[in-house]
This record gives C-alpha cells, sequence and structure tokens, in this order.
C-alpha cells in the first residue's frame, strides 16, 4: 500500500527534527491515512479508499462521486482502483 492518499494526493514528506542545541537530524512526516469504506450511488456499489483524515473531510464536504472526478481528474485515483 502507498502512502498516499487517493483523494487529495497527500504523501510522506521529510524535514528536521530540532533539538535544544539546534542538531538536525531527518525525520519523516507521515500522513494519517485510514482505509474507508463508501457508497457510491452512481456505480451502485461500496469502493474502498485510502484517505488521509483531511481526505475525509474533504468527502464529508462535496460528496464521494465529485471527489472521486476531482481525484480522477488530478491523477491520484486510477481508473482500475474504483472497479
Amino acid at each position: 500500500m502507498t502512502k498516499q492518499c487517493q483523494i487529495l494526493g497527500t504523501h510522506v514528506s521529510t524535514g528536521n527534527n530540532v533539538s535544544h542545541s539546534h542538531r538536525k537530524t531527518r525525520r519523516t512526516f507521515k500522513p494519517n491515512l485510514q482505509r474507508k469504506r463508501y457508497w457510491v450511488p452512481s456505480l451502485r456499489r461500496h469502493v474502498t479508499l485510502t484517505v488521509s483524515a483531511q481526505g475525509i473531510k474533504t468527502i464529508s464536504r462535496i460528496g464521494i462521486e465529485a471527489a472521486l472526478v476531482r481525484a480522477h481528474a488530478r491523477g491520484y485515483l486510477d481508473s482500475k482502483s474504483i472497479r
């Protein structure tokens, strides 16, 4: 499973841990990914997505069908993953 949100494209990013003495060591920032199952009325079936917490909020705000169309247009979601 890739560590990327299928709705927003959020992925692992890198940065620095900074200690009290300002020494810097590399670290990763991982997105809060969840596997979530949604009912899609136009397909008349459930779709399982890997979405971030912000992606869940986006789906609840604009709707699952609009979110799928937007994600497919941006290239975050391929058509075989929603079949």
